[in-house]
């Protein structure tokens, strides 16, 4: 349903596009408008995980300097049967985290050293689902598509402010069609790109669950991190506000409303699509396992006090020493 919904909202995306060119009028000027966009977003579609990663200096890690945080994704990514991608670190104390790449061969994965020192061994696995899911997902392609949509439409919009008053020109509806070009085109297009947004997370929320096991751990995770984004400010992403889209709960301040301008659903409902999940997985009866089986990812209930503990924050597994030093900054 959800990939369905993505492809009506792509569909009226393209239609809108269409649609600001004929108001306008100009064939020429908006087919030099819509290259110029496509251009651009052609550009950061090659180049986009690069220039995040260095947007959020990103820093990253391997076995060596992070094995528990490296192992996770390892493990995410075979159960999910994709290739392995590049792990990535930020030092932040805003929990949260991100994936890029163009597609899962060239798929990167981010997380703060917000979230590994506060989250569980548990709740950081279902956080890297998510992730996973997004680049298997390939939301990454939809939501370049969507920007070089919206970008030529804004692009559409400053070209009327110049020339829409033109009288030579094929507008249908002179000044009315200049003034909806300029301002009601943009602003449904971002509409419908916040909506597309949306609309993949909740997807990614379902199948990373899928990946990592059990729900309940990324609805805990969501929980932790929404909490402690309201409390911590993201620098980095205030600093680059047009990355907000990509991390797993909204970064910048001020935005907590489930509503048309969010690029993230309200927290506490995907909370509830999650706890639904997991109730359907209760239902459904566990095939029987040997006792070996049992690991990380068992989707047997357990104890509060078996389950893993948050790491403490000198956890050389995270990419500490002993001694607390932050290895790939030392």
């Amino acid at each position: 349903m959800n990939m369905i919904r993505t492809a009506m909202l792509l569909a009226l995306m393209t239609a809108l596009f269409m649609g600001v060119g004929y108001l306008i009028g100009g064939t020429g000027g908006m087919m030099i408008a819509f290259l110029i966009a496509a251009g651009m977003n052609l550009f950061s579609y090659w180049n986009a995980d690069k220039m995040v990663l260095r947007m959020h200096n990103a820093v990253e890690v391997d076995e060596r300097n992070a094995p528990e945080y490296f192992g996770i994704v390892r493990d995410l990514a075979a159960r999910a049967g994709l290739p392995m991608p590049r792990v990535y670190l930020i030092q932040n104390d805003q929990p949260n985290a991100f994936a890029t790449g163009r597609n899962p061969q060239n798929a990167a994965v981010a997380a703060t050293t917000g979230l590994l020192d506060r989250l569980s061994y548990e709740e950081v696995a279902g956080v890297m689902a998510h992730e996973l899911a997004h680049v298997q997902n390939r939301d990454t392609l939809t939501m370049t598509i969507t920007a070089t949509l919206a970008g030529a439409i804004s692009m559409l919009g400053n070209f009327a402010f110049f020339f829409g008053g033109n009288r030579d020109n094929n507008n249908p509806l002179g000044f009315v069609g200049v003034l909806v070009a300029m301002i009601v085109a943009p602003l449904a297009a971002m509409m419908v790109q916040m909506a597309i947004s949306r609309t993949r997370e909740y997807s990614a929320d379902r199948r990373g669950a899928e990946i990592c096991g059990n729900p309940l751990w990324l609805a805990s995770a969501l929980d932790k991190i929404a909490r402690r984004a309201k409390q911590v400010v993201n620098q980095d992403a205030e600093r680059n506000p047009a990355t907000a889209h990509m991390f797993i709960i909204n970064p910048l301040s001020g935005e907590r409303m489930d509503n048309l301008f969010s690029t993230h659903p309200d927290t506490d409902n995907r909370i509830a699509a999650l706890q639904a999940m997991a109730g359907e997985m209760r239902a459904t009866p566990e095939p029987q396992r040997r006792e070996e089986d049992h690991g990380p990812w068992d989707t047997r209930t357990e104890a509060p006090e078996s389950r893993p503990q948050p790491q403490p924050k000198s956890d050389p597994r995270w990419g500490r020493d002993a001694k607390g030093r932050k290895g790939p900054w030392s």
